[in-house]
């Protein structure tokens, strides 16, 4: 465990592993908790962290948060992954939460921040089917009404946690055309004209489709400024990029430590296959990529942490952009190490493979990554 952590966090860190250990530390556990790895949240258990005062790690005192740093969230984030607790709903919630915090009527704020501490899952709608990566290009249109309310109608797509989330912090166009013109509306789960539908895939039900058909929101549904929904985001991507970093850096981890368990086991030619060069000298590689990946997430977060107002784009990018691709690659490497059982769902490593495969993908491809971070130069 690397020195720069404080010995808060280092209590921390040995109280979700205990945590971890106690209550999904074997796979029937995990499968019973997850219906055979298909749900990635365990409401029960989830409800059982806020308990222990744990969601709000990185959210405000004032609304029963611990008052942490980003720093603290990446811990947490990383320590949750790796224990492989079920808690998928966190990472949405605290994106989400932290925009609501800089930007959110002090009712929103009220309902979003204490309710994540306490349990809520909150959603996040930004892409659709011709708005990926190209944010700017969305559709879903809200058109302001007499009295001062919106009426809005669009398609989202990808939309994770959707389906159990309390909330659901919409972004949508309301004039202009690209980056201008989008706003950040409230929209609380429940709302006549949203209907979610699920989109299955290899890591089970974990996104969703959204519709809005002539959906219906107050004019106090704005969150921020009507119009600055761009700048808005732009401002959290630290937060969304760094959480993301940190959670592949705890499966990568995991991943990793699953597989030198297994070839120190594991028999071949009258001795442990950890023990021929070839093996040996692959995970010294993924141990220093690992490692490397670390220092890269707890800098990242620590200088966010310092400098509150800053924007990190470069850092937050280069932070998401290394775990993302070293997840995928160790996750890859391990399942080699293991032959014929890296493969088999006996085992986690196809678990850990399926989840780190699609990292590369959300929250901004690896190709945007790479593209923010060479705008940076001025490339």
């Amino acid at each position: 465990m690397s020195s720069r952590l404080t010995p808060e966090q280092s209590d921390f860190v040995a109280a979700v592993r205990d945590f971890a250990k106690r209550e999904c530390g074997t796979r029937e556990q995990r499968d019973t908790l997850t219906g055979g790895g298909r749900e990635p949240h365990n409401p029960e258990l989830y409800g059982r962290l806020a308990d222990l005062g744990w969601l709000g790690v990185c959210l405000p005192q004032e609304y029963g948060g611990a008052g942490g740093g980003l720093a603290d969230a990446c811990v947490f984030l990383e320590e949750t992954s790796y224990g492989m607790i079920p808690a998928g709903g966190f990472i949405t919630t605290v994106i989400t939460a932290k925009a609501y915090e800089k930007y959110g009527t002090e009712e929103q704020k009220r309902q979003v921040l204490g309710g994540a501490v306490r349990g809520a899952v909150a959603a996040i709608a930004m892409s659709e089917p011709a708005a990926g990566s190209d944010v700017g290009a969305l559709r879903c249109r809200a058109v302001r009404q007499p009295d001062g309310g919106w009426l809005v109608d669009g398609q989202k797509t990808w939309i994770s946690n959707a389906h159990f989330a309390q909330s659901i912090l919409l972004v949508a166009r309301t004039g202009g055309e690209k980056h201008k013109g989008l706003t950040m509306f409230h929209v609380p789960a429940g709302t006549p004209g949203v209907e979610i539908r699920g989109i299955e895939t290899m890591g089970g039900r974990e996104v969703n489709d959204v519709f809005l058909t002539g959906v219906r929101l107050p004019a106090d549904a704005v969150v921020g400024e009507v119009d600055n929904g761009w700048r808005q985001l732009m401002a959290g991507l630290n937060h969304e990029r760094l959480f993301l970093a940190a959670n592949m850096l705890g499966l990568a981890r995991r991943a990793f430590d699953d597989a030198v368990a297994y070839v120190r086991e594991r028999e071949q030619f009258g001795r442990p296959v950890g023990s021929f060069q070839a093996l040996r000298h692959r995970i010294a590689d993924l141990a220093t990529e690992i490692e490397c990946t670390r220092l890269l997430v707890r800098e990242v977060a620590l200088d966010c942490d310092a400098e509150p107002d800053r924007l990190f784009p470069r850092e937050a990018s280069m932070a998401k952009l290394k775990a993302t691709e070293t997840a995928k690659r160790v996750t890859l490497e391990c399942m080699q190490m293991m032959g014929g059982y890296g493969y088999a769902t006996e085992y986690d490593m196809e678990r850990h493979l399926r989840a780190a495969v699609v990292s590369t993908v959300y929250g901004g491809t690896s190709e945007i990554q790479r593209d923010v971070i060479g705008k940076s130069y001025g490339l």
